[in-house]
């Protein structure tokens, strides 16, 4: 019997990307094949998928660009839905999951077409543009994050964001408190909107009181228009810190971290809920729908985090901020408890029973 196969659609940002490769991961172990479709963009998250996951490139396209794109957007798409079509006529799939972005269209399409098991997981807290699309239209929604705003009629099924083995691998890691040693700040932008933290981030942290300043020691993920006025701020106020484009052991700088300041996005949010640390939290204001403040909600509300509006943040509000945490340490503990209460590491586990199930169902 030839083992099952679960393709999944994903685009190229991480918040679509770590979560699908997490799954991949766990159908891999399973016995299952796993092929990955996604667009140019998506290249960059490939090298941290198991290599024995297939990847297929898929020709999609975004209307939000300018005029002349949206013109050939529907005919990209098609073309992308049709050569799709001819894969699954070769090579059934057992199973399809979209996980968000423009490459999810052709290929949810064309399982739409052929009747195959389709199912979708949407990180946030509000669908984005091509989830929403499909919503009403595939077998299944799994959800990240709770309540999960759905189209009238449709009911989600609360997985949680499933997070990397990595990721994984650190649950629950023992939290250092602030103290009178080396305490760690994280600053992770996301692949959106890290130029306002590098702008607003620095300054405030060059605001801290001395008698915080001596031990702090900065992970700051900087865009690469960015770097050398980020790195060279943090050398000319005499703070050690590490100033990177991209930050390929995230997972073992959030565990090594007293502090995390970060966007909202949702699976920033997995990871420092399934690891357990504080962090502050800046949502991305030109999100979808707003959906970063969405995202955060439950765990700001649970005490594991701090929200500040972009529109908010300026050096002394966001220095106040930082130092009310790092200058507590019974409650930056406690916030760190109170992120790891809300986690999920189990995520992964339950959208991999949903692939199955539905599987199982379609083929009774």
């Amino acid at each position: 019997m030839s083992m099952p196969m679960l393709v999944i659609a994903a685009g190229g940002t991480g918040g679509h990307m770590f979560p699908a490769q997490a799954l991949a991961e766990s159908m891999l172990r399973a016995g299952w094949r796993v092929k990955l479709t996604t667009d140019d963009r998506g290249e960059r998250y490939i090298g941290g998928f198991p290599h024995s996951t297939e990847v297929e490139r898929v020709a999609s396209a975004t209307f939000a660009s300018g005029w002349l794109a949206k013109v050939k957007a529907p005919f990209r798409i098609f073309a992308g839905a049709l050569a799709t079509v001819r894969s699954f006529r070769r090579d059934p799939p057992s199973a399809v999951i979209g996980f968000g972005g423009y490459p999810v269209v052709p290929v949810l399409a064309a399982a739409e077409w052929l009747g195959c098991p389709r199912m979708i997981h949407e990180q946030n807290g509000v669908l984005g543009r091509a989830n929403r699309i499909f919503a009403s239209r595939v077998d299944c929604v799994a959800c990240g994050i709770w309540p999960t705003d759905m189209p009238p009629g449709k009911e989600g099924i609360h997985t949680g964001n499933p997070v990397r083995r990595a990721v994984a691998a650190r649950a629950g890691a023992p939290y250092i408190p602030p103290g009178d040693h080396p305490m760690e700040i994280l600053v992770i932008g996301g692949s959106q909107g890290a130029q306002a933290l590098s702008r607003f981030v620095p300054p405030a942290i060059a605001s801290l009181p001395k008698s915080l300043l001596q031990f702090i020691r900065v992970s700051h993920q900087a865009r690469d228009e960015d770097l050398v006025q980020v790195r060279d701020f943090y050398t000319e106020h005499g703070i050690r810190a590490d100033v990177q484009r991209f930050f390929q052991d995230v997972p073992k700088r959030i565990a090594e971290a007293q502090l995390v300041i970060s966007r909202a996005g949702a699976s920033t949010l997995a990871d420092l809920t399934v690891i357990g640390r504080p962090s502050i939290l800046i949502p991305y204001p030109h999100a979808t729908a707003d959906h970063q403040t969405a995202n955060a909600r439950g765990l700001v509300e649970a005490g594991g985090a701090v929200l500040l509006q972009e529109s908010q943040v300026e050096e002394v509000s966001l220095s106040e901020r930082i130092g009310m945490i790092l200058g507590n340490p019974g409650a930056a503990e406690g916030m760190a408890e109170a992120a790891l209460a809300v986690g999920r590491p189990d995520a992964v586990n339950r959208l991999a029973d949903l692939v199955m199930e539905l599987a199982e169902r379609k083929q009774a």
